[in-house]
């Protein structure tokens, strides 16, 4: 009998995105307007034709040491506050990497 899969754990993270900010950074964690917890993070990339999207894909799987396939915005696509989901990743390895909110 062949054995299941293992299951790979799949860390959920909220993110305040200011694309042109100069730079490619995370910035610390700061509160939402509902007090939830938000990591702020700033990229040099403009908001067009997903380019800002890309680069904080690109910028939280090299800050987890994950591939850049294990990070994807689930939810605001065009907002400034998106969900991001990191297969291969779990809640202690965001503590670990981007301290705690």
């Amino acid at each position: 009998m062949a054995k299941a899969p293992a299951v790979q754990p799949v860390a959920r993270l909220a993110v305040r995105l200011t694309p042109r900010g100069g730079r490619d950074a995370i910035d610390g964690w700061i509160r939402d307007a509902d007090g939830a917890p938000c990591l702020k993070v700033r990229v040099s990339s403009p908001p067009v034709e997903g380019a800002a999207n890309e680069a904080l894909e690109r910028l939280i799987a090299a800050t987890l040491k994950v591939p850049a396939s294990a990070v994807r915005i689930v939810a605001g696509h065009q907002a400034r506050v998106k969900r991001l989901e990191i297969a291969g990743a779990d809640a202690a390895d965001l503590a670990r990497v981007l301290g705690t909110p």
